[in-house]
């Protein structure tokens, strides 16, 4: 078991979270049962499935968790460029959240590629 508020994946993954809550309240009003719903699980479901993922009893499951928090990345991120065409995000947001996406993305990656199990 992991002790995973140690993780700076999670940390990171936290961080980007509340970074898409602050922006995705610029959206228009409309958006709130659609785009800014789906951003807002995205992105709380990236820390929230590495967390679980670290609780659980074996690598295999960890590394299961972290397939499952990349896919919640990936899907934030088809949101953030289709928010992005639609005007509803300025290109400074837009640049913000890819990078750090981008960035979040490398760290699961890397961890993954990281976990040994039997």
């Amino acid at each position: 078991m992991h002790r995973y508020k140690e993780l700076k994946v999670w940390q990171k993954a936290i961080d980007l979270a509340v970074e898409v809550y602050r922006i995705t309240e610029k959206l228009p009003k409309e958006e709130r049962f659609g785009l800014i719903s789906q951003m807002n699980r995205a992105a709380v479901s990236i820390p929230s499935n590495i967390a679980e993922g670290a609780g659980r009893n074996t690598e295999k499951d960890f590394n299961n968790f972290l397939g499952m928090a990349l896919g919640s990345s990936f899907e934030l991120d088809t949101q953030v460029i289709i928010s992005n065409r639609l005007d509803y995000l300025n290109d400074q947001d837009f640049q913000i959240l890819e990078n750090e996406l981008e960035h979040l993305q490398n760290m699961i990656a890397k961890l993954k590629m990281s976990i040994k199990f039997q």
